[in-house]
């Protein structure tokens, strides 16, 4: 069976979207590829349930790489330092401590801190580079720059490291058909990051796999 390489944008807690891409719409199978871009927690109401399902198709024998967001790494930052939990909570944390049905970062079960604190910064493939936000375009070696590939974006590089592979991220949304536009003319850096979380916004409110 023909191997298959998937990439699904931010999910925000948006489990019934992921559940229904993954199971019905892609009908993933075990011989596909699926790297998950980052930011799977905040400001929606399942982000418990969205790493759940994650965990479950990575303990069921599916080939899955989950990169890590920045919405991940401010959980983390809150995790460790109380004093880093109101910027979390400024960007959707308390949703993601009420699907959990706990108070504070530090009541969260340790299986889910260590499954964040694993995630990789990006993945490499024959033909694509995946990372959830971009890289340092100006550094002599863009892999280092940890804070740039969860936080930092743009649409073009030129950085020799980066030039011969599509880059596929996440991070900042963009509408569906600007997605569509950049995917048909086939550009270097595709965003796939539809803002599925926000579907009371026009051209917005989609998760994407590419």
């Amino acid at each position: 069976m023909k191997t298959r390489l998937f990439a699904v944008g931010d999910i925000h807690g948006c489990f019934e979207q992921l559940k229904e891409l993954v199971e019905n719409q892609l009908i993933l199978n075990r011989t596909d590829k699926l790297v998950f871009l980052g930011d799977y927690i905040d400001r929606g109401t399942k982000s418990k349930e969205v790493v759940d399902f994650i965990i479950n198709l990575k303990t069921n024998g599916y080939n899955i790489t989950s990169l890590l967001g920045n919405h991940e790494q401010m959980l983390l930052d809150a995790y460790c330092d109380e004093n880093n939990i109101s910027l979390w909570m400024q960007n959707g944390g308390a949703e993601t401590l009420n699907s959990f049905h706990i108070k504070s970062p530090k009541e969260i079960d340790e299986k889910y801190i260590d499954f964040l604190k694993n995630l990789p910064y990006y993945f490499s493939s024959a033909e694509f580079l995946f990372v959830h936000a971009g890289f340092n375009d100006n550094a002599i070696d863009p892999y280092e720059d940890k804070y740039s590939m969860i936080w930092n974006s743009t649409k073009y590089y030129s950085n020799s490291l980066l030039i011969d592979k599509t880059i596929i991220h996440g991070h900042r949304p963009i509408t569906l058909n600007s997605c569509i536009q950049r995917v048909m003319t086939k550009q270097k850096v595709i965003n796939i990051d539809t803002g599925c979380v926000y579907k009371d916004k026009e051209g917005y409110g989609k998760l994407t796999a590419m």
